[in-house]
């Protein structure tokens, strides 16, 4: 559901902020009304960074399932440097997952293994208050697209002192769909306030075009957020 906010990561970072967090979100969109827990991880060193996350969720509406979980999904990227000026870092990325789409003894769907190989650049202010991250990438989507794009951006805005964060992603990428539409777009804004330094509330709000069926959807969540 979620991506790893690389751009608030590194704010963290910037501040000597340990960059882990778990979030659990309600979701109450249409069709949803489910609980999914998210792990994230961003960790800079001299050569780069690595950043992953894990997403699952807990039954949704239309699955029969009450008790257990309806969809495991993870991202892991790997960017690379060689030296503190360095403008454009090449990058490295995989994904996939499994899911269930109906009744609870229905056999899981596989989500294709993607792998993402491009560039990325960051932008930021003086305080590090306003960071914008630009990726575009090669995908390759196993049994799909041997040779589709994706391309990303990842932003956060540090507001009120620290208390108030607005951070989000938002991808587009072709992929053939079994409905007809070739092209995918898939943005998921956050509003976060801190009322200290490791605890977090707020909401996300899913906006996506020919993401699960040929429509324009919203869902809004709730949401908790610790940070370690």
């Amino acid at each position: 559901m979620k991506k790893v906010l690389l751009a608030m990561a590194f704010v963290a970072f910037m501040f000597s902020v340990n960059a882990q967090n778990v979030q659990l979100h309600y979701d109450f969109g249409e069709g949803r009304k489910m609980l999914t827990s998210t792990v994230e991880m961003f960790r800079p060193d001299a050569y780069g960074s690595t950043f992953f996350f894990i997403d699952m969720d807990y039954g949704a509406d239309g699955t029969g399932i009450d008790n257990g979980i309806s969809l495991a999904y993870w991202e892991i990227a790997r960017a690379f440097k060689w030296n503190e000026t360095q403008k454009f870092m090449p990058r490295v990325e995989y994904n996939g997952g499994t899911m269930k789409l109906a009744p609870e003894d229905a056999p899981w769907i596989p989500i294709e293994n993607c792998w993402l190989a491009g560039v990325e650049r960051t932008w930021a202010s003086a305080d590090f208050s306003k960071i914008l991250t630009l990726q575009a990438n090669y995908k390759y989507i196993k049994d799909k697209e041997d040779a589709a794009f994706q391309l990303t951006a990842v932003w956060t805005v540090q507001m009120a002192e620290g208390k108030v964060t607005f951070t989000g992603f938002a991808d587009f990428w072709k992929e053939e769909m079994f409905w007809g539409t070739d092209y995918r777009l898939l943005t998921e804004p956050q509003l976060w306030y801190n009322p200290c330094k490791n605890f977090s509330f707020g909401t996300e709000i899913e906006l996506s075009n020919n993401f699960v069926g040929d429509e324009f959807a919203v869902k809004p969540t709730l949401a908790v957020k610790y940070t370690f």
